[in-house]
């Protein structure tokens, strides 16, 4: 097995004849999915997502793919291809968008219906290209063919990209549920066809590599949401994604059954089950669903809710319900149902979230402790069967932490692809594929680019650390008044500390130590504003690390007399 190493250098020119594929997200990582193909100087780009922050990313909304190396060539683009609808593959898209407004999205009915009422929010009309399983479409030099894959949302496709360079599969997300609520499978007799015309390359998902087995069917939750309903006295409020239909499905079916009304809670929630309701993939009983604001008027025993933030988000409904800071308020023996998985890296926002729901005398249903969610990802056995069927002459493992691209790729391994046939990659890392094997040839920027508010791009790694030392330490203002000719403080120093657990009577023990240093500094000559204030610093920081073994945030101000 190949991989990137961390000298990697920028790649050399494509060569005729080659096809060259960069990954710019998804790869190390669940989330922000994006992935650039190359052929004779045009350029094919699979999905355009987004990654969501971590609690040591203060402030952040979202996390974009970086866009550096494809900027100056904007007009190479030939499409972007959408493979499903979730946050982590088309939430980039009106970013880009922004970039080139009339680049061409490709995407299914569901997935297109989606993307668009999000542009419509950035007051961005793409040009819009429907293609549904078996469609071929000549895109520029690629020419693709979509094949349906059955995923945690409807309408799900993967892409078989042929060029002269070789016939490339990119499956998005999938797994193989048999018995899929829309009845819709993963088509496995078309990925055996392409088996046998010869697959190049396979860009095949990893989330749950690590997973033995096959996934159960969706419509196990069936009979477990039916007990809750039965079993609960008071409120129903579920958390799912937003965009997460079969599970919505499941849970109006179980309300319709048990005599309950639904209302959806947040934008998000809202717009996008509209969609899937009006589009037909959301079945709605007449009168099921009603607004939020008539729910005064129901008793509690009739009443479920559907919203957002089963991941711990800061700004979802659920995590503000749970801080009483909305105005769903939660009493004793309301349910709540967290339909939907971890994401890795927010367990700890999760459970404070189910603390927090808990405290309030809510009985708090979760993957933990009920079965209320299957993954909508292949496990190891539905990748081997898989693999087994596409025979893939190269693999290459995306969408995934290392950790699953890792088992990934010892699972082609297992199934006869050599392995120094299997690229593992990380995002930047370009391979090329050239008479038929697939080789990593250097490596593009790729790093996180963050969404703060309306500011893209702006904060950087060295600001959050600013906001980590200032969450984690507070800070220590100080506020001086130095004459230049005698470097002597003949105003302050007035100090204060926010968030630092110091009171600001004990500075005054720090007090004579920078008189000191300012007197030593202008008898060496040196009384320039900006070194002075690193004096401030450096005496201060120094003063609090001994006495209080505390880092927080100097920040000093010189004024010059």
């Amino acid at each position: 097995m190949s991989h990137p190493h961390p000298e990697l250098g920028t790649p050399p020119r494509l060569p005729k004849g080659g096809l060259r594929v960069t990954p710019l997200g998804g790869l190390g990582e669940i989330g922000r999915n994006m992935t650039v193909f190359e052929y004779g100087g045009r350029l094919l780009i699979v999905d355009c997502g987004v990654l969501f922050p971590e609690e040591e990313q203060p402030g952040i909304d979202l996390i974009l793919p970086d866009f550096t190396s494809i900027k100056d060539r904007l007009d190479d683009i030939e499409g972007i291809v959408l493979t499903h609808g979730h946050e982590d593959h088309i939430g980039g898209v009106p970013f880009l968008l922004r970039l080139k407004q009339d680049i061409p999205l490709i995407g299914s009915k569901l997935t297109l219906a989606l993307i668009e009422a999000k542009l419509q929010e950035h007051r961005i009309r793409p040009y819009t290209l429907e293609v549904t399983e078996g469609h071929r479409e000549r895109v520029g030099p690629f020419d693709c063919e979509f094949v349906a894959v059955n995923h945690s949302i409807p309408d799900a496709l993967a892409v078989a990209i042929r060029t002269p360079a070789g016939m490339v599969v990119h499956t998005g997300d999938f797994k193989m549920d048999q018995l899929p609520l829309d009845r819709r499978l993963t088509d496995l007799p078309k990925f055996a066809k392409l088996g046998e015309e010869g697959i190049d390359l396979l860009l095949s998902d990893s989330t749950n590599a690590e997973v033995p087995g096959f996934v159960p069917p969706e419509r196990d939750i069936s009979n477990v949401l039916r007990t809750v309903f039965a079993n609960a006295q008071k409120r129903i409020i579920v958390a799912s994604f937003a965009s997460h239909v079969h599970r919505i499905q499941q849970i109006l079916d179980a309300a319709h059954e048990y005599g309950r009304r639904v209302a959806f809670v947040g934008r998000s929630m809202v717009r996008n089950m509209g969609i899937a309701r009006d589009l037909g993939y959301l079945k709605v009983p007449a009168g099921l669903v009603v607004d939020v604001k008539t729910l005064d008027d129901l008793p509690d025993h009739e009443v479920v809710l559907v919203c957002t933030g089963s991941q711990g988000e800061p700004m979802a409904a659920l995590s503000r319900m749970a801080n009483r800071d909305h105005q769903i308020r939660i009493v004793q023996g309301d349910t709540v149902i967290l339909a939907s998985s971890l994401i890795p890296g927010n367990e700890n926002a999760v459970y404070r979230v189910i603390n927090g729901l808990t405290r309030w005398g809510a009985n708090v249903i979760h993957k933990g402790n009920a079965k209320v969610h299957v993954s909508g990802h292949a496990s190891a056995g539905e990748l081997l069967y898989f693999y087994n069927i596409c025979k893939p002459k190269n693999l290459m493992p995306v969408h995934g932490e290392w950790r699953h691209l890792r088992a990934n790729a010892e699972l082609g391994a297992l199934t006869g692809v050599p392995k120094d046939h299997i690229v593992i990659a990380e995002d930047g890392v370009v391979v090329d594929l050239i008479d038929g094997r697939a080789k990593i040839v250097g490596k593009v920027q790729a790093g996180y680019v963050y969404v703060d508010g309306l500011s893209v791009g702006d904060v950087t790694e060295t600001h959050l650390k600013d906001r980590r030392i200032l969450g984690e330490e507070g800070f220590i203002s100080v506020f001086v008044v130095v004459d230049t000719a005698t470097g002597k403080i003949v105003g302050g120093p007035n100090i204060h500390a926010r968030g630092s657990g110091i009171d600001d009577s004990a500075f005054t023990a720090v007090v004579p130590r920078m008189e000191e240093a300012i007197a030593k500094s202008a008898s060496d000559g040196v009384l320039e504003t900006h070194q002075i204030q690193q004096l401030i610093r450096r005496t201060v920081g120094k003063w609090v690390s001994d006495t209080y073994r505390r880092r927080p945030m100097i920040l000093p101000v010189v004024v010059e007399v």
